[in-house]
This record gives structure tokens, sequence and C-alpha cells, in this order.
């Protein structure tokens, strides 16, 4: 029993460290995947094999080296040198990332509720900080409060769109150009989302000692992660306009009922928060390598720079940066295929 327990612990914060903003909001998968139409679907369900795959080996590989940082592991993968640029990049990425996580929680506040974004994003740096600081078992705790709620979530938006699946046998005219995007587009987000959770991965996969349990969970977190973006596309392929929103899928919820509504709003803020106190942690532990300073200092450090960076808005952070973060991620992805170690 206690096994299975950590083996769904593990999975939910899997899943809880990938859905962020982007995700949560759908901004990020209409740019991935529902731009392309039925090719999106296509490249959802090569997202989520990798996910499995990938996932379980960074884990495995964290185990087998005892990396208790992305910097461990970066350094075991690319090398000495090529090492410290890589964890270089990666503290200027998940810094970006954060930043877009925490204005998310702004723009929540202002579209749904009117508020000024600042407060949205006050109120959420008070909550980091509380759980934070227990560490990797408050990160733990909080996804294996917030995923269920996510999956519930992912269901009540699956069934009235499951009709959906019959515009699947309709080729979309894309052109050459929009044809090799598609192709591109599931790389770029399993590279930008893998390359941004090794920051709580690597950790997790280092402190969990039964092997089994971290392959068990990387699947079961895979395939739940792979049913939220089917359910998420289907949704948002419903709805023409859903580029010109900063939250797309706040138009989808409303079209079924108030309380749905207000369910989503609190599963977004969730998914947010638990990518945020995940990146969070992982920069600290980063800082800390070479700045003297305790968890304390480094967080309250991290999130006062998070919270000025974030003044750029939501929408404006997220269209530049993640394209950008996909493909600086793809060197860390093509290394983690490569690596010869046997983790089996």
């Amino acid at each position: 029993m206690k096994r299975w327990k950590l083996t769904l612990q593990v999975a939910a914060t899997y899943v809880g460290t990938v859905v962020g903003a982007g995700f949560a909001t759908g901004k990020e998968i209409v740019q991935f995947f529902t731009q392309y139409g039925e090719l999106g679907m296509v490249g959802i369900l090569v997202s989520g094999l990798f996910f499995i795959w990938l996932g379980s080996k960074m884990m495995l590989l964290s185990h087998a080296i005892g990396a208790s940082s992305y910097q461990q592991l970066n350094t075991y993968l690319f090398g000495d040198v090529l090492g410290k640029a890589v964890n270089g990049v990666m503290i200027v990425i998940l810094f970006g990332v954060t930043s877009v996580m925490l204005a998310s929680t702004g723009a929540i506040g202002k579209e749904q509720f009117g508020l000024w974004p600042p407060v949205g994003m006050i109120f959420t740096i008070v909550l980091t900080y509380i759980f934070i600081a227990r560490g990797i078992n408050g990160i733990l705790m909080v996804n294996s409060l917030v995923v269920p709620m996510m999956l519930s979530f992912a269901f009540i938006i699956f069934v009235p769109n499951i009709s959906y699946f019959s515009l699947i046998q309709t080729k979309p005219d894309l052109t050459l150009v929009t044809q090799w995007k598609w192709a591109v587009s599931p790389f770029l987000y399993i590279s930008l989302n893998l390359a941004l959770a090794q920051a709580v991965l690597v950790p997790l996969g280092s402190s969990v000692k039964d092997r089994s349990v971290i392959k068990k969970g990387a699947v079961i977190g895979g395939c739940v992660l792979t049913f939220m973006l089917v359910s998420t596309h289907l949704a948002l392929s419903n709805l023409p306009y859903s580029f010109q929103l900063d939250i797309p899928m706040s138009a989808v919820v409303k079209n079924i009922s108030a309380w749905v509504n207000v369910l989503f709003t609190v599963v977004v803020l969730g998914e947010i928060f638990t990518t945020l106190i995940g990146n969070v942690f992982g920069i600290a532990k980063q800082l800390q390598s070479f700045l003297p300073l305790n968890d304390k200092q480094a967080f309250a450090f991290i999130i006062l720079a998070c919270f000025i960076i974030g003044q750029f808005g939501y929408a404006q952070l997220l269209g530049f940066l993640y394209p950008i973060f996909g493909y600086i991620g793809l060197a860390f992805v093509w290394m983690l295929c490569i690596k010869k170690e046997k983790i089996s």
C-alpha cells in the first residue's frame, strides 16, 4: 500500500510539474497543437509517448547518479564545461517561465474577478512562500491535492467534446511550411516541458529509493498528461477564436455551466501553483550552489525577481519565451535520449 501511495505521489508530482500556466489556460495547447487541426492530435500522442519514456529515464538517471539538483544531472549529461553553460541557460529559462507562471495569476484575477493584476500575483506569492518552505515534502503535498482536481476537470471538458473525433477523418489543407511546423511542434513541446521539469524531477528521482516506483509513476503520469492534452485540445478545437484569448479555456467552460467555470478557476490556479513552487525550489538549489543564501533568502529573492519580470504581462511573456525555450531544451532532450547507461 505504501509503495502504491508513493507511486501515485510521483505520478501526481510529474503531472503537476509539467502542467503550468500555458497548459492550464489552453494558450500553450493552442500554440503547439490545436492550430494544426487534426494533426495536432497526432502531435499530442507523440508527445505522450515521450513523456512516458523520457520522464522515467530522467528520474532513473537521477536516481542512479544520486543527483540532488538538475545541475548535477546536466553535468553528467553534457560534461563539466558544457554542463556549466547549460546550467547557466537553465537558470535563465526557469526565471523566465516562473515569471510567466506568476504573471498568469494576475491575468486570471483580472479576467475572472476584475482585480488589479498585481493583487493576484501577491496572493500567489504568499502561498508559494508558505509551501516552498517545506521543501520537497511541500511539493509532494500540493501536487497530491491539486492533480486529482485537474484530472476531474479534464473528464468534465472531455465528455461534451467526444464527438469531435468524427472530424478527424478530414485532412487539413496545410502548406509544406505548416506541415514542417506540425512535425517539429511535439518535440519542441516535450523539450520545453522536460527541460523545465528537471528542477523537480531530478531531486524527486534521487529521493525515491524504489526504481519500480519511479517507472510506474512515470507511466501513470505520462498517461494522465496525454489524456489532459487530448481533452483540452478537443475542447479548444471547437472554439474558432481561441487564438485571440489570453485564457481560451475560460470561454470553453463558460459554455458548460457556472459551477464548472468556478471549478476551472480553482483548477487553473492550482495547476499554475504546482509548477510555480517546483520552479522556485529548483532555482533556489541552483542559486545556493554559488551564492551564500539560506532557503528563506533564496526563496524571497527568486519570488521578488519573478514578480518584477512578471509585470511585462502573461500573454507577451508566453508568446515570446516559450518557443525559444523549446528550441534550447532540444539539446537537453537529445542528450537524455542518447545517454548509453542502462537504467533498467
